[in-house]
């Protein structure tokens, strides 16, 4: 049986700065919390310490990792959790020293009580360990790894279980493009259509519709928050917005009042090719500047990627089809999610194991098959344009000025944005019979290209722009 990954996994609701370094730390200390109260150690704990290792300590500080394990500690979901909730919890923890749990149980939480470690757990980059105390006494204790996009595992737990198999059996298992692509050709399917079938295995059709359009709604609301938003972001690097002031001379005297209004009003705008190439850079520069100050994104497939595909699905909707409706929205959704999953099951979509090849380049091919797909290509040629869009990210690194998911990583979610447009072009002019590289080979070279590389341009911030731009230079 085939590994199954939902696109509600590859695509998911969370906070940023980072899919690996906040969202998996916010999830894998909710998952302790859940464990230690399932083996009834719950009521018995009176102090807690976390260890973060590797890539997490180095570069926790930039990525609030510090303050999702706080904020999952607390029981606050991610996924809902009001944003400006997210600075009174952590406040209340820093100024109390004390962690408040659902039910009114409190427990002692001192300044030193998460600790950074350099040093690199032998499983993966991103661990980190929960400990639970009775008077003094260790009773609980777990390791966990966050893998990327948000997902998290268990110390022991193999690999290939990383996240739930389910027992069911889907009517197209897949796991490498190729199997997609007969199911495609066999069945007279797009890659949409099989996507779909396989998620009713676990989902009503009203439920898929449901989610998918809330994911949606994230997007744009994450896109509109961007692009009306000016001022500076946090961290100290003092990067200025830029969404915001590019989107001001692109609107021009346009008139709104709410996201689907600034849709309308997007569309009556000028469409020449500058124009063009300044939206969609605007629409991923929007997304990743409210990553970049805790804001509410869409993990697509993490957390530093996550721009690239809500702005080329923008690109389709205001430019390319001023028709388009929920329906081509949920095609572009679940084409994106299987060609991310693909990567997963195959090579990584974390930085701190492949560097940003994992991320934007990833991201950047989901995008590709996707708006191919709308715009009228085979699933031959949705495969032809991931496969294009992740040669040439092959071998892109991780090096993040400071820590934030600022520098360069903003600029390189337009990069991969535009990048994912070209790709689908070309990819509509290809006859894939006459391809050379098919996408399943141009991921076992990703993986290979990421196991080659070295681990100071896997999210360390100890290579690259990351040295040879220090925070004082800025």
């Amino acid at each position: 049986m085939s590994q199954f990954i939902s696109v509600f996994d590859m695509l998911k609701i969370g906070v940023g700065p980072s899919s690996s370094h906040t969202l998996g730390p916010w999830r894998a200390a909710e998952a302790w919390i859940q464990k230690i109260k399932e083996n009834k150690k719950f009521d018995l704990i009176d102090e807690i310490k976390v260890d973060l290792y590797g890539s997490l300590s180095l570069t926790g500080k930039g990525h609030a990792t510090d303050l999702a394990i706080l904020l999952g500690l607390s029981e606050a979901d991610p996924e809902y959790v009001p944003i400006e909730d997210v600075f009174i919890i952590v406040d209340r923890i820093n100024t109390q020293k004390e962690i408040l749990f659902k039910g009114g149980k409190t427990v002692a939480f001192p300044e030193n009580s998460i600790r950074f470690n350099r040093d690199f757990l032998p499983f993966h980059s991103n661990g980190m360990t929960f400990r639970g105390f009775c008077k003094g006494e260790e009773i609980s204790t777990q390791t966990y790894f966050s893998i990327g996009g948000g997902f998290i595992v268990q110390e022991n737990d193999n690999l290939e279980e990383e996240i739930e198999i389910n027992k069911k059996n889907f009517p197209f298992p897949v796991n490498k493009a190729i199997q997609l692509e007969e199911y495609c050709e066999k069945n007279d399917l797009m890659i949409s259509d099989i996507v779909f079938k396989n998620e009713l295995e676990l989902r009503d059709s009203k439920e898929i519709d449901f989610e998918l359009n809330r994911i949606w709604e994230t997007m744009l609301e994450c896109m509109y928050i961007g692009c009306h938003t000016e001022g500076k972001l946090p961290g100290g690097l003092n990067v200025k917005r830029r969404a915001y002031d590019t989107h001001l001379k692109l609107i021009k005297d346009t008139t709104y009042t709410n996201p689907k209004e600034w849709i309308t009003s997007i569309r009556s705008t000028e469409v020449k090719f500058r124009e063009i190439l300044k939206w969609v850079s605007c629409f991923a520069l929007s997304v990743n500047e409210v990553n970049a100050s805790l804001g509410r994104v869409v993990t697509a497939p993490t957390n530093g990627s996550a721009g690239v595909i809500p702005a080329v699905l923008m690109y389709y909707l205001v430019i390319e089809n001023h028709d388009a409706d929920f329906e081509h929205v949920k095609k572009f959704l679940l084409t994106a999610g299987e060609i991310g999953s693909i990567f997963k099951k195959n090579a990584t979509i974390s930085a701190a194991m492949g560097g940003c090849q994992a991320e934007i380049g990833v991201s950047s091919a989901m995008a590709a098959a996707a708006l191919t797909e709308l715009l009228g290509g085979t699933a031959a040629q949705c495969l032809v344009a991931a496969e294009i869009a992740m040669e040439h990210h092959l071998g892109l690194t991780c090096d993040p000025i400071g820590g934030l998911v600022q520098i360069p990583c903003i600029e390189r979610n337009a990069m991969g944005a535009i990048k994912a447009i070209n790709a689908a072009e070309m990819a509509l002019e290809t006859n894939p019979k006459n391809v050379k590289v098919p996408l399943d080979k141009v991921i076992d070279t990703m993986w290979e290209t990421a196991k080659d590389m070295n681990k100071n341009y896997k999210e360390t911030s100890e290579g690259g722009l990351a040295v040879t731009v220090r925070m004082v230079d800025c």
